[in-house]
């Protein structure tokens, strides 16, 4: 092969590719978020990577920028074929932006064989052809929840959301954090009372969803681009900008109630805002985790009510670490049905990748492996596996090594995988059912009875893990 006929092997940009350690950091928080999903009894589905374009933008869900569409690449002699539906190769499909969307079209595909409300969770990666920079990728992993009812849905799911992302956030012990909570029903409104036109509405709020990236000034400026007087963006600024604690926010919100003129829509959502605090708090979360935010609008246009971001105290530069919303019509735009859910989202290989980067988390191990049974000489090598079985058997994990190398050597590959324990047996143990246990961490070396071998490495790793 020549210089130039060499193959471009590198990482596709914005495509991230994980060492072991890392990736085992991934499995891990994976499995700790499964856990809180189906303890609130979430089920597990699973939608195609590849959806109808059209689904995909169903209701304006998403900018063409961020889609990625496909088509089959075939040979020249393929070109006219056709697939075994009936479909030309050519059929506008595409990358998954979300699993909300897709869900959604789930949900409509098998209507008749789910029962609702039906709560799922959904772990997969998700596709976005934007570009690729620090922090953002254009395939990442998308951790969802949602529960979506027929006709009607109560609150309470509403407020359960944010007690599932704090148990999360509070296992994986990140540091502080605060769950900002608001509702669109309140932003439109207060748009509406201000006399702000109908059709400007879902613009003004995906501006002001903007106001802690850009600023102040910008968001003025983008508004008044909109056609926005002076005079409204001042009031609605003024209004994104109220504070206090969660009661005097409410509080707040209710007076304003009494002077807003066409104040129906804001009153439901303040009504909404507040059955909600009220079940977040009977959930058990501390209102420390939580707050109102009403500068939270969550830029997708299917959201409806609820909406909520997560920051991370001290670190707010991540921007927000688990997101989602209530949505009343994204289902119903498939089947032409009132089905309205609500859902939360973490983008986990974003969040590793921020969280790995500002030193809150760190890499696991290279391997699962906790001990390693050392190859002394190759006649021994049936000792080795009957061994290296029975500890498996007592649920610990083990690498044998097969090949005889220098004791020191061995030592050293155990060490770099993050192999603490090393089981020696040479002939003098194996003749008298004994093993040498070494700790490559203290460096203490112990003779231990095969028979008791288990029994006395669960021990120390169990002393290791408290």
């Amino acid at each position: 092969m020549t210089k130039s006929d060499k193959i471009n092997f590198s990482t596709p940009s914005g495509f991230p590719e994980f060492l072991p350690s890392e990736k085992r950091l991934e499995v891990y928080l994976l499995d700790i978020i499964r856990k809180v999903f189906e303890s609130y009894g979430f089920t597990p589905i699973e939608t195609p990577a590849v959806e109808r374009l059209e689904v995909l933008q169903a209701k304006g869900n998403q900018g063409d920028n961020i889609i990625y569409g496909i088509e089959p690449i075939l040979p020249p002699n393929r070109q006219a074929e056709k697939d075994k539906s009936g479909e030309t190769g050519s059929e506008a499909r595409a990358l998954k932006f979300d699993q909300t969307v897709p869900f959604a079209a789930y949900i409509a595909r098998h209507l008749n064989e789910l029962t609702f409300p039906f709560a799922r969770y959904q772990m997969d990666m998700v596709f976005r052809g934007e570009r690729a920079k620090d922090g953002r990728f254009r395939q990442f992993r998308q951790c969802d929840i949602d529960v979506v009812a027929r006709g009607k849905l109560s609150l309470l799911y509403d407020a359960q959301m944010p007690a599932i992302i704090a148990e999360i956030f509070e296992k994986i012990n990140i540091g502080d954090f605060v769950i900002r909570i608001n509702n669109r029903k309140i932003l439109t409104g207060f748009f509406q009372s201000v006399g702000v036109a109908e059709n400007q509405i879902k613009t003004c709020i995906s501006i002001i969803d903007n106001l802690e990236k850009i600023g102040e000034a910008k968001v003025k400026q983008e508004l008044e681009k909109e056609g926005i007087s002076s005079e409204q963006t001042e009031k609605i600024i003024e209004f994104v900008k109220i504070d206090g604690s969660i009661d005097d926010i409410l509080d707040k919100l209710k007076h304003l109630a009494e002077n807003l003129p066409e104040a129906e829509q804001f009153n439901l959502g303040v009504t909404e805002l507040e059955t909600v605090i009220n079940g977040v708090r009977n959930l058990g979360v501390a209102d420390k985790r939580f707050c109102i935010d009403l500068s939270i609008a969550r830029g997708l246009n299917y959201y409806t009510g609820t909406v909520y971001e997560t920051t991370l105290l001290g670190h707010e530069a991540l921007g927000s670490i688990c997101s989602g919303g209530r949505y009343e019509e994204l289902v119903g735009t498939f089947i032409g049905e009132k089905m309205p859910g609500v859902g939360i989202s973490i983008g986990l290989t974003r969040l590793i990748s921020r969280l790995l980067k500002a030193g809150i988390l760190n890499t696991l191990s290279a391997t699962p492996a906790q001990v390693m049974v050392v190859n002394m000489q190759e006649d021994l090598m049936p000792v080795y596996l009957q061994v290296s079985q029975q500890l498996r058997q007592a649920g610990i994990n083990v690498v044998t090594n097969f090949d005889k190398k220098q004791l020191g050597k061995q030592f050293q590959a155990a060490d770099k995988q993050g192999i603490r324990f090393c089981v020696i047996i040479g002939a003098e143990e194996a003749a008298a059912q004994k093993s040498s246990l070494k700790d490559l961490q203290s460096g203490e070396q112990i003779e231990v009875a095969l028979s008791d071998l288990s029994a006395e490495v669960k021990r120390r790793i169990s002393i290791m893990q408290n």
